[in-house]
Protein backbone atom coordinates (compact mmCIF):
# COMPACT_ATOMS: atom_id res chain seq x y z
CA UNK A 1 0.00 0.00 0.00
CA UNK A 2 1.14 3.48 -0.68
CA UNK A 3 1.18 6.21 1.86
CA UNK A 4 -2.32 7.53 1.11
CA UNK A 5 -3.17 6.79 4.71
CA UNK A 6 0.02 8.35 6.07
CA UNK A 7 -0.16 9.17 9.74
CA UNK A 8 0.48 12.86 9.22
CA UNK A 9 -2.67 13.27 7.12
CA UNK A 10 -5.04 11.16 9.21
CA UNK A 11 -3.81 12.38 12.57
CA UNK A 12 -3.77 16.01 11.51
CA UNK A 13 -7.47 15.75 10.61
CA UNK A 14 -8.32 14.13 13.93
CA UNK A 15 -6.32 16.62 15.96
CA UNK A 16 -7.87 19.70 14.31
CA UNK A 17 -9.58 21.78 16.95
CA UNK A 18 -13.32 22.31 16.68
CA UNK A 19 -12.85 25.95 17.67
CA UNK A 20 -12.58 28.43 14.79
CA UNK A 21 -9.44 30.44 14.31
CA UNK A 22 -11.13 33.63 13.08
CA UNK A 23 -12.43 36.22 15.53
CA UNK A 24 -16.22 36.51 15.79
CA UNK A 25 -17.85 39.34 13.88
CA UNK A 26 -19.77 40.32 17.01
CA UNK A 27 -16.66 41.41 18.91
CA UNK A 28 -16.86 44.96 20.25
CA UNK A 29 -15.49 47.57 17.91
CA UNK A 30 -13.14 48.75 20.62
CA UNK A 31 -11.36 45.39 20.49
CA UNK A 32 -9.81 46.35 17.17
CA UNK A 33 -7.90 49.13 18.91
CA UNK A 34 -6.42 46.88 21.57
CA UNK A 35 -2.77 46.06 21.38
CA UNK A 36 -2.08 42.54 20.15
CA UNK A 37 -0.40 40.32 22.75
CA UNK A 38 3.31 39.88 22.36
CA UNK A 39 4.24 36.64 20.57
CA UNK A 40 5.49 33.85 22.77
CA UNK A 41 9.16 33.21 22.19
CA UNK A 42 10.07 29.65 21.20
CA UNK A 43 11.37 27.64 24.11
CA UNK A 44 12.67 24.15 24.66
CA UNK A 45 10.55 21.59 26.44
CA UNK A 46 11.44 18.11 27.70
CA UNK A 47 11.05 15.72 24.79
CA UNK A 48 9.23 12.43 24.99
CA UNK A 49 9.18 10.85 21.56
CA UNK A 50 7.37 7.73 20.37
CA UNK A 51 7.12 5.91 17.06
CA UNK A 52 4.26 4.08 15.38
CA UNK A 53 3.71 2.02 12.25
CA UNK A 54 0.37 3.68 11.54
CA UNK A 55 -0.65 1.90 8.35
CA UNK A 56 0.36 -1.50 9.69
CA UNK A 57 -1.64 -0.88 12.85
CA UNK A 58 -4.74 0.08 10.84
CA UNK A 59 -4.44 -3.08 8.75
CA UNK A 60 -3.70 -5.28 11.75
CA UNK A 61 -6.72 -4.26 13.80
CA UNK A 62 -9.52 -6.80 14.11
CA UNK A 63 -11.66 -4.53 11.95
CA UNK A 64 -8.93 -4.18 9.34
CA UNK A 65 -8.24 -7.90 9.23
CA UNK A 66 -11.92 -8.67 8.84
CA UNK A 67 -12.16 -6.27 5.91
CA UNK A 68 -9.06 -7.75 4.25
CA UNK A 69 -10.36 -11.29 4.70
CA UNK A 70 -13.61 -10.29 3.01
CA UNK A 71 -11.62 -8.79 0.19
CA UNK A 72 -9.52 -11.92 -0.16
CA UNK A 73 -12.61 -14.11 -0.47
CA UNK A 74 -14.04 -11.73 -3.05
CA UNK A 75 -11.01 -12.15 -5.30
CA UNK A 76 -10.47 -15.90 -4.84
CA UNK A 77 -12.49 -16.72 -8.02
CA UNK A 78 -10.33 -14.30 -9.99
CA UNK A 79 -7.23 -15.89 -8.56
CA UNK A 80 -8.48 -19.33 -9.60
CA UNK A 81 -9.18 -18.03 -13.09
CA UNK A 82 -5.67 -16.62 -13.46
CA UNK A 83 -4.20 -19.86 -12.16
CA UNK A 84 -6.17 -21.89 -14.71
CA UNK A 85 -4.94 -19.67 -17.53
CA UNK A 86 -1.36 -20.03 -16.32
CA UNK A 87 -1.67 -23.82 -16.25
CA UNK A 88 -3.13 -23.78 -19.76
CA UNK A 89 -0.11 -21.86 -21.04
CA UNK A 90 2.25 -24.28 -19.32
CA UNK A 91 0.46 -27.20 -20.99
CA UNK A 92 0.71 -25.57 -24.42
CA UNK A 93 4.42 -24.96 -23.93
CA UNK A 94 5.02 -28.59 -22.98
CA UNK A 95 3.05 -29.74 -26.01
CA UNK A 96 5.15 -27.53 -28.25
CA UNK A 97 8.38 -28.81 -26.73
CA UNK A 98 7.32 -32.43 -27.28
CA UNK A 99 5.93 -31.83 -30.77
CA UNK A 100 7.20 -34.27 -33.41
CA UNK A 101 10.02 -33.21 -35.68
CA UNK A 102 7.63 -33.51 -38.61
CA UNK A 103 5.74 -30.40 -37.47
CA UNK A 104 6.05 -27.71 -40.12
CA UNK A 105 7.69 -24.39 -39.31
CA UNK A 106 4.42 -22.65 -40.10
CA UNK A 107 2.54 -24.75 -37.53
CA UNK A 108 5.28 -24.23 -34.94
CA UNK A 109 5.27 -20.46 -35.51
CA UNK A 110 1.48 -20.38 -35.20
CA UNK A 111 1.60 -22.19 -31.86
CA UNK A 112 4.34 -19.88 -30.60
CA UNK A 113 2.23 -16.85 -31.52
CA UNK A 114 -0.83 -18.34 -29.81
CA UNK A 115 1.15 -18.92 -26.61
CA UNK A 116 2.61 -15.42 -26.74
CA UNK A 117 -0.87 -13.90 -27.10
CA UNK A 118 -2.16 -15.88 -24.12
CA UNK A 119 0.85 -14.91 -22.00
CA UNK A 120 0.40 -11.21 -22.72
CA UNK A 121 -3.32 -11.42 -21.96
CA UNK A 122 -2.61 -13.22 -18.69
CA UNK A 123 -0.13 -10.53 -17.72
CA UNK A 124 -2.68 -7.78 -18.44
CA UNK A 125 -5.41 -9.61 -16.54
CA UNK A 126 -3.07 -10.15 -13.60
CA UNK A 127 -2.04 -6.50 -13.50
CA UNK A 128 -5.66 -5.36 -13.69
CA UNK A 129 -6.59 -7.69 -10.84
CA UNK A 130 -3.67 -6.50 -8.73
CA UNK A 131 -4.62 -2.86 -9.25
CA UNK A 132 -8.21 -3.60 -8.29
CA UNK A 133 -7.11 -5.44 -5.15
CA UNK A 134 -4.69 -2.69 -4.16
CA UNK A 135 -7.32 0.00 -4.62
CA UNK A 136 -9.84 -1.85 -2.46
CA UNK A 137 -7.21 -2.63 0.17
CA UNK A 138 -6.32 1.04 0.28
CA UNK A 139 -9.95 1.99 0.71
CA UNK A 140 -10.63 -0.62 3.39
CA UNK A 141 -7.58 0.30 5.46
CA UNK A 142 -8.34 3.99 4.98
CA UNK A 143 -11.71 3.58 6.67
CA UNK A 144 -10.01 2.08 9.71
CA UNK A 145 -7.22 4.69 9.64
CA UNK A 146 -9.73 7.51 10.07
CA UNK A 147 -11.16 5.80 13.16
CA UNK A 148 -7.71 4.98 14.47
CA UNK A 149 -6.40 8.56 14.46
CA UNK A 150 -8.40 9.71 17.53
CA UNK A 151 -7.21 6.64 19.45
CA UNK A 152 -3.62 7.54 18.62
CA UNK A 153 -4.21 11.15 19.66
CA UNK A 154 -5.67 10.13 23.01
CA UNK A 155 -2.87 7.66 23.70
CA UNK A 156 -0.21 10.25 22.93
CA UNK A 157 -1.87 12.87 25.14
CA UNK A 158 -2.57 10.48 28.01
CA UNK A 159 1.05 9.32 28.05
CA UNK A 160 2.64 12.75 27.77
CA UNK A 161 4.41 12.35 24.44
CA UNK A 162 5.64 15.56 22.82
CA UNK A 163 6.33 14.03 19.41
CA UNK A 164 5.14 11.00 17.50
CA UNK A 165 6.96 9.71 14.41
CA UNK A 166 5.24 7.52 11.85
CA UNK A 167 7.79 4.94 10.70
CA UNK A 168 5.52 3.22 8.19
CA UNK A 169 7.62 2.30 5.18
CA UNK A 170 10.44 4.51 6.35
CA UNK A 171 13.00 2.71 4.17
CA UNK A 172 11.43 4.16 1.05
CA UNK A 173 10.33 7.47 2.53
CA UNK A 174 12.02 10.79 3.04
CA UNK A 175 12.28 10.32 6.79
CA UNK A 176 14.51 7.64 8.22
CA UNK A 177 14.58 6.76 11.91
CA UNK A 178 17.98 5.20 12.42
CA UNK A 179 17.51 4.10 16.03
CA UNK A 180 14.96 4.18 18.79
CA UNK A 181 15.21 2.88 22.32
CA UNK A 182 13.19 -0.12 23.44
CA UNK A 183 9.67 0.76 24.43
CA UNK A 184 9.25 3.81 22.19
CA UNK A 185 7.15 2.01 19.56
CA UNK A 186 3.52 2.38 20.61
CA UNK A 187 2.10 0.42 17.66
CA UNK A 188 1.07 -2.61 19.74
CA UNK A 189 -0.42 -0.51 22.54
CA UNK A 190 -2.49 1.54 20.09
CA UNK A 191 -3.59 -1.61 18.27
CA UNK A 192 -4.83 -3.17 21.51
CA UNK A 193 -6.57 0.08 22.51
CA UNK A 194 -8.38 0.28 19.18
CA UNK A 195 -9.52 -3.34 19.26
CA UNK A 196 -10.87 -2.81 22.77
CA UNK A 197 -12.75 0.35 21.83
CA UNK A 198 -14.17 -1.08 18.60
CA UNK A 199 -15.60 -4.17 20.29
CA UNK A 200 -14.86 -6.21 17.16
CA UNK A 201 -13.57 -9.70 17.83
CA UNK A 202 -10.54 -11.05 16.03
CA UNK A 203 -11.59 -12.77 12.79
CA UNK A 204 -11.07 -16.48 12.33
CA UNK A 205 -7.89 -17.01 10.28
CA UNK A 206 -8.59 -17.73 6.63
CA UNK A 207 -7.56 -21.01 5.08
CA UNK A 208 -4.11 -20.75 3.46
CA UNK A 209 -4.34 -19.57 -0.13
CA UNK A 210 -2.28 -21.61 -2.62
CA UNK A 211 0.97 -19.84 -3.48
CA UNK A 212 0.23 -20.26 -7.17
CA UNK A 213 -2.56 -17.67 -7.08
CA UNK A 214 -0.81 -14.37 -7.70
CA UNK A 215 -2.29 -10.90 -8.15
CA UNK A 216 -5.51 -11.52 -6.24
CA UNK A 217 -4.69 -12.04 -2.59
CA UNK A 218 -5.27 -9.63 0.24
CA UNK A 219 -2.37 -8.23 2.22
CA UNK A 220 -1.15 -10.40 5.11
CA UNK A 221 -1.35 -9.20 8.67
CA UNK A 222 1.66 -6.93 9.30
CA UNK A 223 4.16 -7.86 11.97
CA UNK A 224 3.95 -5.64 15.03
CA UNK A 225 5.85 -5.51 18.31
CA UNK A 226 4.83 -8.31 20.69
CA UNK A 227 2.56 -7.61 23.62
CA UNK A 228 4.44 -6.37 26.64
Amino acid sequence: MNRTFAFATALAAAMTSAAGVAQTAAAPAAASTQTAPAPVAPHAIPAKIATIEFEQVAAATNEGQRALQTLQKKYEPKGAELQAKSQEIDTLKKQLQSAPATMTEADRAAKVRAIDIKEKQLQRDGEDAQQAVSAEQQQAVGVVAKKLAPIVKKYVEDNGYTMLLDITGQQGGSMSVLWTSEGTDISRAVLDAYNTSSGIAAPVPSAPTPAARPHASAAPKPALPPKQ
